[in-house]
């Protein structure tokens, strides 16, 4: 069944370094940990520490920039005005914690999601779920919501990134309408892709 799914859902970007050949349970566990991590740290430079760990790690992993920073970008229009609000709300030192967890978060996901397949990540969760069969709970529809959810996410931002991008190349870079009709339009076609997608596996019950 996730093997199938795969070149419909997936951003995964191939590769033989030692984050691609790592077991996905163990990435996307280092991810929940890294993640509570994250969030714990209050100094600025620790924070800007791990970001460059996480910027050496996408270079070692030999991922293409420009995908890289198609995670980032939508995040960048998202954190310029929560910067400015938290800065004025919760001061400066608040601000940058606040918007540099943010970005850290999404890159240490995007790291997770480039270099893992959706395959993968399924039969991670289905492992991971498996107890759940004592109480009537399918662990392979569980795990495909999470992987959906994974995924989703990154494709959003990916989605969001070549709308800015052509709404730019037409020069109407401050249209809100410019930008929020193309993207809604792109997303639901997307969407109804992975529809028929699980709906010819029979997954759409």
């Amino acid at each position: 069944m996730s093997g199938a799914l795969t070149p419909a859902l997936g951003l995964y970007q191939p590769g033989a370094s030692l984050l691609h050949r790592a077991p996905a349970g163990a990435k996307l566990a280092g991810l929940a940990l890294l993640a509570v991590g994250v969030l714990r740290i209050t100094a600025v430079t620790t924070l800007g520490m791990v970001f460059g760990a996480t910027l050496a790690a996408a270079a070692l992993a030999g991922l293409p920039w420009r995908v890289w920073l198609a995670q980032l970008l939508p995040v960048c229009w998202f954190a310029l005005p929560l910067l400015v609000f938290q800065w004025v709300t919760a001061g400066q030192h608040r601000a940058f914690m606040v918007v540099g967890q943010l970005v850290v978060l999404v890159s240490l996901a995007a790291l997770v999601t480039l270099t893992t397949r959706v395959s993968a990540m399924l039969d991670a969760f289905e492992v991971a779920l498996g107890p759940l069969r004592r109480i009537g709970v399918s662990p392979s529809r569980v795990a495909l919501v999470l992987a959906l959810t994974v995924r989703c996410v990154p494709m959003v931002a990916q989605t969001y990134a070549e709308t800015r991008e052509a709404q730019r190349a037409r020069g109407l870079e401050r249209s809100p309408v410019a930008l929020v009709v193309p993207l809604v339009i792109r997303l639901l076609k997307k969407a109804d892709a992975i529809g028929e997608a699980l709906s010819a596996r029979g997954l759409d019950d």
